[in-house]
Parts: structure tokens; sequence; C-alpha cells
């Protein structure tokens, strides 16, 4: 490769990770019109592993929005970025795909009046599937497929270690 063309890829790698990191931020905040914003015009979504819906990023958004109303806190840690573009002829194309893992704590919205608490009740994890491919506008998703692999609640009022193990775990004591 030259130089010309490896800059080239480098920039794409930083604009394709950009592209990944404003998704999660979309969700996270809410963010609806830049969700939307992020995706091809024919560009589809695939939450049904995590027990959501297939469908245009029109429509994924507008499920998202209602469904995200139950988590006052949601933050996605999007790692382990394995990015290869397509392939055209010996050069690189125009197309990308990136599997990536992800951890998705989240807090329930509680009662108006209820103490609040940054402690997550719901944490979930999986594999993100992302098609990207270059538009005029810059790189854009084609489709994300969601991969949930496991997920954990925590009751009202229950510790994490409750939760886990389903019983207060004693402290620890020095022996003697």
């Amino acid at each position: 490769m030259t130089q010309r063309v490896e800059l080239a890829a480098l920039i794409d790698r930083l604009a394709i990770d950009t592209l990944i990191t404003d998704y999660a931020g979309s969700v996270d905040d809410g963010d609806w019109d830049a969700y939307r914003q992020l995706f091809t015009p024919e560009g589809r979504a695939d939450y049904r592993s995590a027990g959501g819906i297939e469908g245009s990023a029109t429509e994924v958004s507008a499920w998202l929005a209602e469904t995200m109303r139950m988590f006052a806190m949601r933050q996605h840690f999007i790692v382990n970025r394995r990015l290869r573009f397509g392939v055209r002829e010996q050069d690189v194309g125009d197309t990308a795909r990136v599997r990536a893992d992800y951890l998705n704590p989240l807090r329930f919205a509680g009662e108006p009046d209820a103490e609040p608490t940054t402690a997550p009740d719901f944490t979930c994890g999986g594999r993100y599937e992302f098609t990207a491919l270059r538009t005029h506008g810059g790189w854009r998703l084609r489709q994300v497929v969601v991969r949930e692999k496991w997920r954990s609640t925590r009751a009202a009022g229950q510790t994490w270690d409750q939760a886990v193990v389903g019983q207060r775990t004693p402290p620890l004591t020095e022996p003697g």
C-alpha cells in the first residue's frame, strides 16, 4: 500500500469508530434524531435477540424511544472493535463490517419521590454487528444487529452480591 492509501484507510477507520461511538451516545442520551441520522436511508436495525424488534431506523428509533423511557440511566461500553473493509478489485471498498462486544448497565426509572441511586438495576452484554457504507455525507450505518449473550437484574433494595448469590454475602473478617 502507498502512504496515501494507508492514510485514507486510517481516516476511514477513525470515521467508522466515531460512527459507532455516536451510535452508543445517541441511544444513551435518547437522541433519536441523531440515531436516525447515523443510518443510510435504507438502514435497518435488529434488536430481536434482546427482546426487541427488527425494522427500519425510523421504526426502531420509535420503539427505542418508548422502551428506553423505563431506564433513567443508560451507558453503553462498546469494546473489542474488529473492523473489516469490503474489498473491491484489490482496493479498499466503500463498505465496512464491525464486530464489537458491548456491556450496557441500566438503571430503572424510580418513583418520583424515591431516593436516588446510581447502582444499575439491569446489565446486559453481547455483541454488535455493524455494517457501514460510505456515502456522500460520510460513513453511515446500513445495518445493526444486536446479539445479546447475557443479562443480569437486581431487585429494588437488593445489593449486587444478593442478586448474584441469592443471599447476603457475609463481610470479610480477619482470622482469629
